[in-house]
């Protein structure tokens, strides 16, 4: 797939998951966020999008994803399109291929967020406008960009921090791990048995970059043990509520709190991609905590998406 330039940032055409960007795709875009996040901050706004659009094709419910990339967008001067795949013909079984193409002649960008991660790179095998995974069922890639932004700002880097996954091995906890497998990140997943991370994913992540840091566990202990960084996510995904009541016995042991972190560092920071289950994943103690930066970590999307939107439509052939 080619690839195109925007200063010093070189990004592939589509972002569907952390493994289509080199380490120095990464380091750009978050000194590009941070600048961007600064320069909004001080009142200047930054109209590089004038004129553009971006297309948002939505399976699944959002608040953060979408009022993030509607928002990133106005800021920079585009406009936002949000579609419900019902409001459109891919309701009536118009063929993906299709619909891609179509698109491709109306708006200059496209994010989607569905159920099947085959149904985005379908998408983009088609289109000839970059296709953003704003979500799917394997990754949440663009989620995990804004997170390591967030431990940049906190932690003054990513570099020789801890950081421990303890939860369910969703599409998130893939994302970590594609993102370790690239930037060589200390990563540490503790899951309970039966819901760990799938073979495929980290055989494709530890395969294309040739590096494995990953500790892989059962044991939020031991994963939690001297973490600069406890991350963790709702236990029943999106399409995974039926299984809510078993999953819950299930991840007795695994809830992110006081107790738990008092096998981390001091000064450890929590991140939770939200909404969160308040004492199911997380207590309520941890979440409210006045020195939390779940909010910020939250608002840092809107952020990162202003820095990826503007390296894939503001492209250099």
């Amino acid at each position: 797939m080619s690839c195109y330039h925007r200063g010093n940032i070189v990004l592939k055409k589509d972002l569907l998951s952390l493994l289509d960007l080199q380490k120095d795709d990464y380091e750009q875009l978050f000194k590009r966020a941070i600048q961007l996040k600064e320069r909004y901050a001080k009142g200047i706004m930054d109209r590089i999008l004038m004129g553009k659009t971006l297309g948002l094709i939505f399976d699944k419910k959002s608040t953060r994803t979408r009022v993030a990339f509607e928002t990133a967008m106005i800021q920079l001067g585009g406009h936002p399109i949000y579609m419900s795949t019902q409001d459109t013909q891919i309701s009536r079984n118009e063929p993906a291929k299709d619909t891609a193409r179509v698109l491709s002649r109306y708006i200059d960008c496209l994010a989607m967020r569905t159920f099947d991660h085959a149904l985005v790179k379908e998408f983009a095998q088609s289109a000839s406008i970059p296709v953003i995974n704003a979500l799917t069922d394997a990754f949440h890639p663009c989620q995990i960009l804004s997170d390591i932004m967030t431990i940049v700002e906190k932690k003054g880097g990513y570099k020789n921090v801890k950081i421990a996954w303890v939860g369910d091995g969703n599409n998130v906890a893939n994302s970590w791990i594609n993102a370790a497998a690239v930037l060589g990140l200390q990563l540490s997943v503790a899951c309970p048995d039966g819901y760990e991370i799938k073979q495929d994913i980290l055989d494709n992540a530890f395969e294309t970059t040739g590096k494995k840091d990953v500790i892989l566990t059962n044991d939020p202990k031991d994963a939690v043990k001297d973490a600069d960084v406890v991350y963790t996510d709702v236990w029943a995904s999106m399409g995974d509520e039926d299984e809510l009541s078993h999953r819950i016995k299930a991840f007795q042991g695994f809830q992110i709190n006081k107790d738990l972190l008092s096998h981390a560092k001091t000064d450890v920071m929590v991140m939770h991609c939200l909404p969160a289950h308040r004492d199911e994943e997380i207590s309520e103690q941890v979440l409210e905590d006045k020195n939390s930066v779940f909010w910020d970590q939250a608002e840092n999307k809107r952020h990162m998406h202003k820095a990826i939107l503007e390296a894939l439509i503001l492209k250099e052939k």
